[in-house]
């Protein structure tokens, strides 16, 4: 064997070597992808925010059209952040995109690192060698959801919200379209400010913040979601193994 031959042999066994070890490492970990349904009979504009300083997604905001589906690939497994859907956007004569429930206040299709305005149905990730997730109804509902592991090694269970809580949120709760309908449910946190509804200050403790006649109501229609802050023994779901997602608007 001459010289040249036998340095690119050691090259590519150099070369192979750091692949393998890039695949155990952190920087090297698979990346996940997020498919986004639209059961709705109507079309919704999906938003993403990627939380802790992270950059933001490749989309912070799309149209979908009622049936349709759309991936985000490429999710870094490190990653975390939500998901939320906009209903009744429009673009106005000025060219400013808006929206009657979960915008972002952008004034675009985009979100561009903004989160959704309560109230608005999220559904939340922390990525890693285990993966949590949930569907929040901390800041109140616009709109039924589901997330669904595709994939993935555990416990990698369905959650969601499946029921459409505007349909029982009461008058105090209410947000109202143009046509009189209820097109939103807010959190009693949002809609009185108070700290036993927000469990904040004296409340700010999962031993002193509980459910409220409030927080029930949320409960009562999606069983799986955080109806209030410290919710998390019926609401947080785990999966290991590097899963993917489906993440369905109406399911």
């Amino acid at each position: 064997m001459n010289i040249q031959a036998s340095i690119l042999m050691e090259m590519q066994s150099i070369f192979s070597l750091i692949l393998f070890i890039l695949s155990f490492s952190p920087e090297g970990s698979f990346s996940a992808s997020f498919t986004f349904t639209n059961n709705c009979p109507f079309t919704v504009w999906p938003g993403t925010l990627t939380g802790g300083g992270q950059p933001q997604l490749a989309t912070t905001g799309f149209e979908l059209a009622s049936k349709a589906s759309s991936s985000v690939d490429n999710v870094p497994a490190s990653w975390s952040g939500r998901f939320w859907a906009r209903t009744n956007c429009a673009t106005d004569a000025a060219g400013k995109f808006s929206c009657s429930t979960a915008d972002c206040g952008s004034g675009q299709l985009a979100c561009n690192g903004a989160g959704a305005i309560p109230p608005a149905s999220l559904i939340e990730f922390t990525l890693g060698e285990q993966d949590f997730y949930d569907v929040s109804l901390v800041d109140g509902f616009n709109l039924p959801l589901s997330i669904t592991p595709q994939g993935g090694s555990g416990n990698c269970s369905s959650t969601s919200c499946p029921n459409n809580v505007n349909a029982v949120c009461p008058p105090e709760l209410s947000v109202k379209g143009s046509g009189g309908g209820v097109i939103a449910c807010k959190s009693a946190c949002l809609a009185f400010n108070q700290p036993q509804y927000c469990c904040t200050g004296d409340f700010g403790t999962p031993e002193k913040c509980h459910p409220t006649n409030y927080s029930m109501i949320f409960k009562g229609q999606c069983p799986q979601a955080y109806s209030y802050a410290f919710d998390d023994k019926t609401s947080t779901f785990t999966c290991t193994g590097g899963a993917n997602y489906v993440v369905t608007f109406c399911p």
